[in-house]
């Protein structure tokens, strides 16, 4: 058995870079690989990974040679959601045929753009007999497992299973221009943002000694608005700041930039207990605010990353360049700003990348697999389904097999 795992990454973006980050706190891992259709990115993000001394990624624009490649034990799948049943499925083959060998597939969160897509991964992943895992990094977030540890064992234990949780992610949009698009990326911010919150909800309500099947949904009710960026004054700043990249015209095709749900899970007590899931690109504060809140019978848990570890003022005379060397997606340089000393620590991204690391180099089934992550999918199409009928979805549901969103097709609107 190597001591070291020797990990593909297959995407080269933000997220990966953020992941690259937290490997340096791994000291069973390391980036063997990168691979990416842009060249450009996938090489910086080596030099990256060298400076953090993580690897010496050798750079593919090339899927099927990457999983070739003899120094590749496993893959952490970072790309586009627009590019995976692809590549997945290229990846799956590789192994099938026997071309290539794989201790095991983590892919990140979402899992699919719809769950047509999600059911499509899964089955090319799992008829490869690839071990794998679903990466959503507030699962590890350590103060949401610490958090959880606590109401059960000191609030549950006495005063019965909590009831209600409250999760919310909230930011003033993304960075890249594919994610505005709904044709590309599934959605707007429901499909982007709201799996981080309806599996944190899921997770801190299912028992501790229970696997997250355990809680079975029920029903979904949601709203989705654009209330902020197909105002004509912002639609024109996104078609202006993403023109170098692919047309964004929120005149015309706009995708939702806030989203509500209320999912009713069934817990193995028979109790009805609920998960209210919020989530944002319209949020201008200090930058990326991920909320928590948990209410029980005689207890409350309550997470704002926000009001975390420091705060810094700068004032009026103290005009430095923009950035988020504070805190991601930053909004503002000056006044009093709060900070975070490490992001990846705190959103979760260093303990995922640990439990993954050592889940797949000891060939054990992670606590949240692929089936996992299309749950998660499914729970988001009936989302967009309530959201479009404005009534609540039942689960479950045979038609959210091949539901595609109004805003993934481009004919969503406010008037829906």
């Amino acid at each position: 058995m190597s001591e070291r795992l020797r990990i593909g990454f297959v995407g080269s973006g933000f997220v990966a870079r953020f992941h690259a980050q937290a490997f340096a706190s791994v000291r069973n891992a390391e980036i063997s690989t990168i691979m990416s259709r842009n060249e450009s990115s996938a090489r910086e993000l080596a030099d990256f990974c060298r400076t953090l001394g993580i690897g010496d990624p050798a750079v593919y624009t090339d899927v099927r040679a990457l999983v070739r490649d003899p120094k590749v034990d496993a893959i952490w799948f970072l790309a586009p959601n627009y590019v995976r049943v692809e590549l997945i499925e290229a990846i799956a083959d590789e192994v099938r045929s026997g071309r290539a060998q794989l201790k095991g597939l983590a892919v990140e969160k979402p899992l699919a753009r719809n769950l047509h897509e999600a059911r499509q991964i899964l089955q090319a992943v799992s008829e490869a007999g690839i071990l794998h895992g679903y990466l959503e990094n507030q699962l590890f977030a350590p103060a949401v497992v610490r958090g959880k540890e606590l109401l059960w064992r000191r609030g549950a234990a006495i005063a019965g299973e909590p009831y209600l949780a409250r999760c919310a992610e909230e930011h003033s949009g993304p960075h890249r221009a594919w994610f505005w698009r709904g044709d590309l990326q599934g959605g707007g911010v429901l499909n982007d943002m709201m799996c981080h919150s309806v599996a944190a909800g899921w997770y801190v309500l299912t028992p501790p000694d229970q696997p997250l099947t355990a809680l079975v949904p029920r029903s979904v009710s949601a709203q989705i608005a654009c209330l902020k960026w197909a105002r004509p004054e912002y639609a024109q700043r996104l078609r202006e700041t993403y023109a170098h990249e692919m047309e964004v015209d929120y005149t015309r095709q706009p995708a939702e930039d806030y989203a509500a749900a209320r999912i009713t899970f069934q817990t193995p007590s028979g109790n009805l207990v609920l998960v209210e899931a919020t989530t944002s690109w319209c949020f201008v504060g200090p930058g990326l605010r991920l909320t928590f809140e948990v209410l029980g019978p005689e207890y409350m848990l309550a997470i704002n990353t926000l009001a975390g570890e420091g705060t810094i003022f700068f004032s009026r005379q103290i005009q430095g360049a923009a950035g988020e060397d504070l805190v991601e997606k930053q909004n503002a340089e000056q006044g009093l700003m709060p900070y975070l000393a490490d992001e990846t620590h705190t959103y979760g991204y260093i303990a995922e990348n640990r439990y993954f690391t050592d889940c797949l180099l000891h060939g054990e089934t992670p606590f949240c697999t692929l089936e996992y992550g299309a749950r998660i999918t499914e729970l988001l199409m009936a989302a967009y389904l309530s959201a479009e009928r404005r009534q609540t979805v039942d689960l479950p549901c045979p038609e959210l097999e091949n539901f595609i969103p109004a805003v993934a097709r481009g004919t969503w609107n406010q008037r829906m």
